[in-house]
């Protein structure tokens, strides 16, 4: 997944397993065709970027509580595209004044316009993965990680060459480790429930994800060494010390402001917890370790960068996307839940009853799903770059002006949902993507940091695990249909916060620690169990 800027989301999900026959076929509904989209030969005006950033000092706070507060992520960005009827338009975003020095930035919040930010030949990605701010360092082991360069950077080619080396060579292990770290998941679950009648999905999901991780990179399983199944818990408070300053705690206004957006927290409070990640990785990651030091990467620090990529990347993508896959599978209701069992169980059967790659590309419904998954609701939202150059920069209705050295920001959600580009666009459409016309529109689809389209390579930003990270949200709703027909959920409020949510939930007594999880109960009849979130960011 992609630089970002990254909120946390939380929603309390109901679900309902219910078991069926499966007898429906694969929807008949038409795809969606692509709509025309203006196009420079139409000779846009040229307009000035409108917005303002206020008052120094005072503009930036007034925005972030704006942001966090007073109006929250979505209604922040609506109120401004109202009143400036423009989706460019100048702003500041947070975390502003102390911890950020420059939170200027111009907003870019249509199809159109967004993808400038994926053209390093125009913008600059130095520094730029968390946005307006860059933690400590000291977070990660005094290096600059792979997120934070530019392909201008000479480190920049030899670190992510190092993580397609790590790909490759735990190509074979992926389905394999996956089927088996889910189906021990889901046993694990089938029989607290059958004794307890109720079963805590939100611990065993984490240490599924980690664990699977785990093995297919690194042929290391943690719970048989010194980490034990400590990783997540570990993860979780290492990240949250470099995101506080993004994050929205539902403490009061003011409170919460001095607590978390004033100094950034001090990274030596997780620094015993920092390293006995880097001791398991760095204990099981010996062979991508020669590899660096064939490129001239020392042990240490592509020892970090791995650390970073599993952890916060790809560990963290995988729980935000995950849990938002089952949200908008659930809601689609039954008829899709029987056509994806349909379709995949009969797949698996026409392979010999093994999960294969092959399979997978036999089953166009659950591969649109998936799409369509990463187009309501990309798990990384923001992207920031910063313009090499003047630049001319379209959206549908203009070309602004842009000058060397400004800020630029993306809100993917806004730009996946531009109506212009896409019919429907609130809806979740689960056949979008199937057939000719929908493979077109896949181009639109920008979750990596990129189109889907196109892909990773050393000399752009667009996430390394691109193809990893689809592989592995197929394979999860594959598992989840080999084993159950259909369910149904019920959305409620957890205590887990939104980072500028439209409605921030307060946390419960003095449990801020959970503020990095957010809950997803899947219940059977009689049966419940947790799935737990975390946005993080990627490659």
């Amino acid at each position: 997944m992609a630089s970002v800027s990254l909120p946390f989301t939380s929603v309390h999900l109901q679900c309902q397993a219910i078991v069926r026959p499966v007898r429906a076929s694969v929807s008949g509904k038409p795809s969606v065709s692509e709509p025309p989209v203006t196009t420079l030969s139409e000779k846009l005006p040229l307009k000035k970027i409108p917005g303002n950033y206020g008052i120094p000092f005072v503009g930036p706070i007034k925005d972030r509580l704006d942001y966090f507060h007073n109006q929250g992520r979505d209604e922040f960005f609506k109120s401004k595209i109202q009143k400036y009827q423009s989706t460019v338009f100048r702003t500041n975003m947070p975390p502003g004044p102390f911890i950020s020095p420059d939170p200027k930035v111009i907003a870019l919040l249509d199809g159109k316009s967004f993808p400038v930010l994926f053209d390093v030949s125009k913008i600059e990605k130095k520094d730029l993965f968390t946005g307006t701010y860059m933690p400590s360092i000291d977070l990660t082991g005094g290096y600059r990680i792979l997120s934070y360069l530019d392909p201008s950077e000479p480190k920049h080619a030899k670190l992510k060459q190092l993580i397609f080396f790590l790909l490759k060579s735990s190509a074979k292990r992926v389905i394999p480790e996956f089927e088996a770290c889910y189906t021990e998941l889901y046993d694990t679950l089938d029989k607290e429930l059958a004794e307890k009648g109720k079963s805590s999905f939100q611990t065993v999901n984490d240490q599924a994800g980690f664990n699977f991780l785990c093995r297919a990179f690194f042929r290391s399983n943690p719970p048989d060494t010194k980490l034990g199944d400590d990783g997540p818990s570990l993860i979780s408070k290492w990240v949250f010390f470099q995101l506080g300053p993004v994050l929205s705690l539902g403490l009061p206004k003011y409170v919460e402001e001095l607590v978390i957006r004033t100094f950034p927290l001090p990274p030596f409070l997780v620094k015993k917890d920092y390293q006995r990640l880097y001791d398991f990785f760095y204990h099981s990651s010996g062979f991508v370790q020669d590899e660096a030091e064939k490129l001239g990467i020392s042990r240490e620090e592509v020892c970090h960068n791995l650390l970073f990529a599993t952890c916060f990347n790809t560990f963290g993508g995988m729980k935000i996307f995950f849990p938002n896959m089952l949200k908008w599978i659930s809601r689609a209701g039954v008829k899709l839940h029987t056509d994806l069992a349909q379709e995949i169980r009969s797949a698996i059967r026409s392979n010999g009853g093994k999960l294969t790659m092959a399979a997978m590309e036999q089953m166009p419904l659950m591969k649109s799903v998936v799409y369509e998954g990463l187009r309501i609701e990309p798990p990384v939202p923001s992207q920031y770059g910063r313009a090499k150059k003047d630049l001319l920069i379209e959206s549908h209705d203009a070309v602004y002006q842009v000058k060397a050295g400004e800020m630029l920001y993306g809100y993917q959600p806004f730009a996946t949902k531009d109506p212009k580009i896409f019919e429907n666009p609130e809806e979740f459409v689960p056949d979008r993507f199937m057939g000719d016309d929908g493979e077109r529109l896949l181009k639109h689809v920008l979750w990596s940091n990129g189109p889907e389209t196109e892909d990773p390579t050393t000399a752009n930003k667009q996430c390394a695990g691109k193809d990893f990270v689809v592989l592995v949200s197929r394979l999860f709703v594959v598992e989840l249909f080999r084993r159950y027909d259909s369910f149904e959920i019920e959305v409620g409020k957890t205590m887990v916060i939104l980072t500028g949510s439209d409605q921030p939930v307060k946390p419960v007594g003095s449990r801020i620690v959970q503020i990095i999880r957010s809950s997803i109960s899947l219940e059977t009849r009689r049966r419940s169990i947790t799935l737990s979130s975390i946005n993080f960011g990627s490659f």
